[in-house]
């Protein structure tokens, strides 16, 4: 399945078990020798109440991560399409906590888009310089995952940047890096906002979830955008609000200060695969 161009595998331990998930998705994810993808993900019964099922996805390196905006989605898709569940609502666990999945289904009975409450954004005082490569600052941004969001007029830097930004000492554990810059005029209610993404673990993506939402928070919180934008990425766009005031909407409840998704997700083929 893919959400905007970034495509995983995706897996119903509910059905069959994943016995070596790093390993397979180091093997899996490799686009001349295996599959390709840019990571696995395990979808499974929720250990606890406050869930109605739960999310585990490993990056293409085997690297675990703890939450994917773009998964969550296809998730949601796969659980009410395939008939594992009749709810329009799920309630889905992952390493970042339980997010909130509201489903839109079309008048085919199947699911057009999804919007995702990915919590509230963390903010931390962080700002580098990487010498040589006219990187003077960025804004960091967790989204339950941490991003680092650069303002730019060249996007395109991100295959030669992104890399070292990943792996800055700054960042411990490493990060997620956003190239963005402004395309349309901030006051729209709805500022359009070109974003490039070097997500950890996987390099170069189509499009990141948490990274989009990152970007949106950090244009919004700079005075570059409005609280709505639309994050256009390499492999399509998905609407973000940083929600201002609580309120009721289509059916979800809107919470403030928490960041919403939405946007697609699509099937792109079934098949079987031995087990690592």
């Amino acid at each position: 399945m893919h959400g905007c161009g970034n495509d995983y595998i995706y897996v119903n331990t509910m059905e069959c078990d994943v016995s070596s998930p790093s390993e397979a998705a180091i093997a899996w994810s490799d686009r001349h020798k295996g599959i390709g993808s840019d990571g696995l993900v395990l979808i499974g019964r929720s250990p606890v109440a406050e869930a109605d099922y739960s999310m585990r996805i490993f990056n293409a390196d085997g690297s675990e991560a703890m939450m994917c905006g773009n998964a969550s989605r296809c998730i949601g898709k796969y659980l009410y399409d395939r008939k594992i569940t009749t709810k329009t609502q799920i309630r889905l666990l992952t390493l970042s906590g339980v997010k909130v999945l509201n489903l839109h289904v079309g008048s085919e009975g199947v699911v057009d888009a999804v919007t995702v409450d990915m919590g509230e954004p963390v903010f931390e005082d962080e700002r580098l310089f990487i010498p040589n490569r006219g990187i003077s600052q960025g804004v960091f941004v967790s989204m339950g995952n941490p991003h680092y969001v650069i303002f730019t007029e060249n996007v395109d830097q991100v295959g030669e940047a992104g890399r070292t930004l990943e792996n800055h000492p700054a960042f411990p554990q490493r990060c997620n890096i956003e190239f963005v810059q402004i395309v349309s005029d901030k006051t729209a209610e709805h500022t359009t906002v070109r974003t490039r993404v070097w997500e950890r673990g996987s390099g170069i993506t189509q499009a990141c979830g948490t990274g989009a939402c990152a970007t949106a928070v950090a244009a919004a919180m700079t005075g570059c955008a409005s609280r709505k934008s639309d994050i256009a990425m390499d492999g399509g766009t998905l609407s973000i609000e940083w929600c201002e005031n609580d309120r009721s909407a289509e059916g979800c409840f809107f919470q403030k200060n928490h960041v919403y998704m939405t946007g697609p997700a699509e099937f792109v083929f079934d098949g079987e695969i031995d087990s690592i």
